[in-house]
């Protein structure tokens, strides 16, 4: 297989069928940490192998045959661990949701949220711990011990590896959903330098959304972030221009947003809303990026409407990176006096979170303070690494 991009293709094809794996070995072998290295050399392997090989026709059995040889070779000594390896057999035909299923093992209530989600990111989904680290803002060591520790309690705890039963999926619907969530948002706006976004993440993120919607219709906020992953991916074909710099919202050619996505996923969430009546934080952030979708020009932008979505956000799910986008809402709706005031507050929270450095210098340049706002752009560069995040930096402090 040869041509541009063929590794992300490789990659994507890795991923839809290494979870389907992970689900079969976690749940029959009942040892996480087995399973994770055996489906790991099995993705190393194929990732080796096919670029010359080609694609085998049943990607899904070719990996799982490759898993069960090395469990057999590599873990003889262990009776019990070898007699259930050697009676492994691929299912007929393939679960097409084993990755969901996975996520919901992962999502134990026993774990610390904080746990499970940067748990079920590095085994199910494959993110580093680096952009696990990105997503939570937070240090990598922070994280891998995180991931350390749930794996210890889940052996130490003797957490089954089972699918939860319909009465017990609620009570893992909000980590399930984060899950989702964060692997869509390393996919729109990579954190790692290899490339600007990854489309076989968002992908792959709205697939288990779609997922949860059917297998929970009840659930608004499955619907939510399903429409808020459509509303966003609406609107790609215009975040990133010739050269590859990221195309702030106000900068971008509407004419080549999809109007029909945009209209089908606002009656997504709408329907929602209205049949469940339970508001919760996907549908508002999803209301929020409805609101930008549905203006056909910047300065149409309803930022009043928006303003109150984000105090509801923010009474629903608090957190210093939703202040932070409030923040932008002030500055066209009041002012940037104003939202450099809000922002100003968030300094020892986000201090190493570069959208928070960019965003302070666009404000400190609107009130004249270039000298300033140079400085905080060279902050945000210095922590972001996606490429076009760098490009967006690099021209505006070579144009300053």
């Amino acid at each position: 297989m040869s041509g541009p991009g063929h590794e992300e293709v490789l990659a994507r094809v890795v991923r839809e069928h290494a979870g389907g794996l992970a689900a079969s070995l976690v749940s029959l072998l009942g040892d996480f940490s087995a399973a994770e290295d055996l489906v790991q050399d099995a993705v190393e392997t194929a990732l080796r192998r096919w670029p010359e090989e080609g694609v085998p026709e049943r990607p899904d059995a070719w990996l799982f045959t490759v898993a069960r040889r090395r469990g057999l070779d590599v873990l003889r000594r262990e009776s019990n661990y070898r007699a259930k390896l050697a009676a492994l057999t691929w299912p007929e035909p393939a679960v097409p949701d084993d990755r969901l299923r996975l996520v919901f093992i992962c999502c134990h209530p026993a774990l610390s949220r904080p746990a499970q989600i940067a748990l079920t990111l590095r085994v199910v989904c494959g993110l580093s711990t680096a952009q696990i680290a990105a997503a939570f803002v937070v240090p990598e060591a922070t994280v891998a011990q995180r991931i350390t520790r749930a794996k210890r309690k889940i052996g130490e705890a003797g957490i089954p590896y089972r699918v939860p039963s319909q009465e017990e999926l609620p009570e893992r619907l909000g980590e399930v959903l984060a899950v989702v969530y964060l692997l869509f948002n390393e996919g729109y706006l990579s954190s790692t330098a290899e490339r600007a976004h990854a489309r076989d993440l968002v992908e792959e993120a709205e697939w288990l959304a779609a997922l949860l919607v059917n297998l929970m219709p009840k659930e608004p906020e499955a619907a939510g972030l399903l429409a808020l992953i459509r509303l966003h991916r609406a609107r790609g074909a215009a975040r990133f221009d010739p050269g590859g710099r990221l195309v702030l919202l106000a900068d971008q050619d509407r004419d080549l947003w999809d109007r029909q996505a945009i209209e089908e996923a606002s009656t997504l969430l709408t329907r929602a809303a209205r049949a469940h009546h339970r508001p919760g934080p996907y549908q508002v952030q999803a209301a929020i990026v409805a609101c930008h979708a549905e203006a056909r020009t910047f300065a149409d932008t309803d930022w009043a409407q928006i303003l109150v979505l984000y105090d509801l956000l923010l009474f629903l799910a608090p957190s210093p990176v939703t202040r932070l986008h409030r923040a932008v809402a002030v500055r066209y709706g009041q002012g940037p006096d104003m939202a450099l005031a809000e922002l100003e507050e968030l300094g020892p929270s986000l201090r190493r979170y570069a959208l928070f450095h960019a965003t302070r210098a666009e404000l400190l340049r609107d009130l004249g303070r270039r000298d300033e706002a140079r400085r905080a752009d060279e902050q945000a560069l210095d922590l972001t690494a996606n490429p076009a995040q760098q490009r967006l930096l690099e021209h505006r402090l070579r144009w300053d």
